[in-house]
């Protein structure tokens, strides 16, 4: 029986399941760790089988795809990790170049729905590397950026700079949660091979609450290689980045694909498909 492909966040907002695979649970799975945007098309491509992805790419490849129950990376608001650093208010920004990550797309989505349907603002944008260190480049009015880079930005932000939460954002738009990420099968992996699914998935969320139970020891484990301190991360571990997927949860993301279909970000709102676990 062959390894099933398994992508991974090489990102801190999934500590905790990293932990885990560094300690037993990665045993008889081939592991792939790399940005969202790399999982997006490795998912796409059929180079990996099973992965956390952009929530909005799961709208873009649903036919192709089926979510994993009782998993995603979600916040209630604040997210921290997914910020917008400006060189002007978030309200005057209008015509102005916005730069996104190339690590994400997600929050492009996300970003475009906020300041369209929240500002009224019809900014140019472009996707392109940019480090935590230089957030904007010299022709840009603002950048967006995600993951460890923001959570920089968003503690250490250079007095000239305006820093905008795009969960809080969001929340204040809608008055709901926002699922960033989910994970995702390929359903013809999961036609082909149930037992290797389910295997991979109980390893998934087994090692994501045994990581959660030593989360002390899994923020120690990456002190000396991050510029945040253990009561930061303590703090967004679970405080402001959550793992489970509730039903409040589903309904939010259906109102991010509903946003994104109206701005035609997206070709069509997708019907939520579950793995059928229980029945493997």
């Amino acid at each position: 029986m062959s390894m099933p492909r398994i992508g991974h966040i090489n990102f801190l907002n999934v500590l905790p399941l990293t932990y885990s695979y560094k300690h037993g649970y990665s045993e008889g799975m081939s592991l792939t760790y790399a940005v969202p945007s790399k999982l997006n098309s490795d998912i796409k491509n059929a180079n990996l089988d099973i992965s956390p992805i952009s929530s909005i790419e799961y709208a873009r490849q649903s036919k192709n795809l089926l979510l994993l129950p009782n998993i995603c990376i979600r916040a209630d608001c604040d997210v921290q990790s997914i910020v917008l650093v400006s060189k002007k208010p978030i309200e005057r920004i209008n015509s102005d170049k916005i730069t996104l990550t190339s690590k994400s797309a997600t929050s492009h989505c996300l970003l475009k729905i906020i300041m369209t349907e929240g500002y009224g603002a019809r900014p140019t944008y472009e996707v392109a590397n940019i480090s935590a260190e230089n957030p904007i480049l010299a022709d840009t009015t603002a950048s967006l950026l995600i993951g460890d880079d923001a959570l920089y930005n968003y503690l250490n932000t250079p007095k000239n700079l305006y820093c905008y939460d795009i969960g809080k954002e969001w929340h204040k738009l809608t008055r709901h949660s926002m699922v960033y990420a989910v994970w995702v099968v390929r359903k013809e992996f999961a036609n082909e091979s149930p037992e290797l699914v389910k295997n991979a998935y109980n390893k998934i969320i087994s090692g994501m609450q045994s990581g959660i139970k030593n989360k002390n020891l899994a923020i120690k484990s990456v002190l000396q290689e991050k510029p945040f301190t253990y009561e930061i991360l303590d703090q967004y571990l679970g405080g402001i980045i959550k793992w489970d997927l509730p039903k409040e949860a589903i309904d939010s993301l259906m109102i991010y694909y509903q946003s994104a279909y109206k701005l035609h970000l997206i070709d069509s709102v997708p019907e939520i498909e579950f793995v059928d676990i229980a029945s493997i």
